[in-house]
């Protein structure tokens, strides 16, 4: 059960890199476009710590 929560978490934290990197590297983001990723980011953090919770329990 570890290895596919080990997996989940690698599969989130590239989702949430992914965002990050959009946002860091683009000069003109939108203010929807930012709503819109940190509601994404947000999703994905919260699944990150469900997935941290369920790996030490």
């Amino acid at each position: 059960m570890d290895n596919k929560i080990d997996i989940a978490i690698e599969y989130y934290t590239s989702k949430g890199q992914k965002i990050l990197d959009k946002v860091n590297k683009s000069d003109n983001v939108s203010a929807d476009e930012l709503i819109q990723l940190g509601e994404e980011m947000a999703i994905i953090e919260y699944k990150l710590t469900a997935l941290e919770i369920a790996k030490t329990n």
